[in-house]
């Protein structure tokens, strides 16, 4: 997942403390005024660095998959997070410049350098201190956004949706090995299910949302129904349960207007309607009919859901043509 490798962000505390010890260690190995000038050197160079590494890790928002775009938009406001990262890269040129000029300044006579080093060092700590809520904005967003769920925006994606208790779990369950890959947002009590099977050698992912596509909009807070707008770049076609015999506690009326609005949500995304609990009732106008607990249909609503993403693998060119 593209931020789960990002580095971990030091505080300007940390930034600071890292390069004037290195400096200090550095300036022991000389005398004189050439030590003055290695731990200017020194200290310029960590600064420096390691505020551009900690801008340039950082992926090209403009280039991330809407998916994940959206999603870390809801949790971190991707704006101020670009804001921050642009800042801390004008700290780092600002560190590097600053070294320079003061690396100029040097005399030769070592007492004399060792007053311009300390003012180089308070110059350089500025800078960095400068930053400090920058720092602490890219390091909270990191550990934020490392916690996103793991799914791959380019393998076709069936989501399951539909009111609580109809089922949705049991069938992605039945159909994957989605009993130990349960995903977690930042913003939700329950986890995101993911689960994957194999068809005609295709790899499909599968996602049940609990918390999210289980209630109406209105129900839903704001960064829940970003993280629902993030899921329309990845869902190629919906699976959405119903259960008509009304056991699940939800009357059918609700189940469909619920269906309805994700359907308009997700624009042009196919909405398969399947009735769960066939042997209870079929009471409904449904696309398919099934029974996870006694296997009826399973296989068959899974085919459908697999026609209904419309993928069709891109297949390298045989030999002259």
């Amino acid at each position: 997942m593209i931020f789960e490798s990002l580095p971990t962000t030091p505080t300007s505390e940390e930034l600071i403390d890292k390069a004037f010890s290195r400096a200090a260690r550095a300036g022991r190995a000389k005398s004189g005024a050439e030590a003055q000038q290695s731990m200017l050197q020194t200290a310029t160079n960590i600064l420096s660095d390691n505020l551009q590494n900690v801008a340039a890790e950082w992926p090209d928002f403009d280039e991330v998959h809407p998916f994940y775009y959206e999603l870390a938009d809801a949790i971190v406001d991707v704006d101020e997070l670009r804001q921050s990262l642009s800042e801390i890269q004008w700290a780092s040129r600002k560190t590097h410049n600053l070294g320079r000029e003061y690396q100029g300044k040097l005399t030769g006579d070592a007492d004399a350098d060792r007053k311009i080093r300390k003012q180089g060092f308070a110059r350089l700590a500025d800078i960095v201190e400068e930053v400090e809520d920058d720092l602490l904005r890219v390091g909270q967003a990191h550990q934020d956004l490392r916690r996103l769920p793991d799914i791959d925006p380019d393998e076709p994606t069936i989501v399951v949706a539909g009111y609580p208790n109809v089922g949705k779990s049991s069938f992605v369950n039945a159909v994957t090995n989605a009993r130990n890959e349960i995903a977690e947002y930042p913003f939700t009590t329950k986890g995101v299910r993911v689960g994957h099977f194999e068809k005609d050698h295709i790899r499909y992912q599968i996602v049940d949302t609990p918390g999210l596509l289980d209630r109406p909009e209105d129900e839903r807070n704001d960064i829940e129904n970003q993280a629902v707008s993030a899921l329309t770049h990845l869902a190629d076609a919906i699976v959405f349960v119903v259960d008509a015999s009304g056991y699940c506690g939800y009357p059918l009326d609700a189940q469909l207007e619920l269906r309805d609005a994700l359907a308009d949500r997700f624009g042009d995304v196919d909405v398969l309607t399947v009735c769960n609990k066939s042997d209870l009732s079929t009471d409904v106008d449904a696309d398919a009919y099934m029974s996870v607990e006694s296997g009826e249909n399973v296989d068959e609503v899974l085919d459908a859901a697999v026609d209904a993403t419309g993928y069709e693998p891109e297949l390298p060119f045989e030999d002259g043509e």
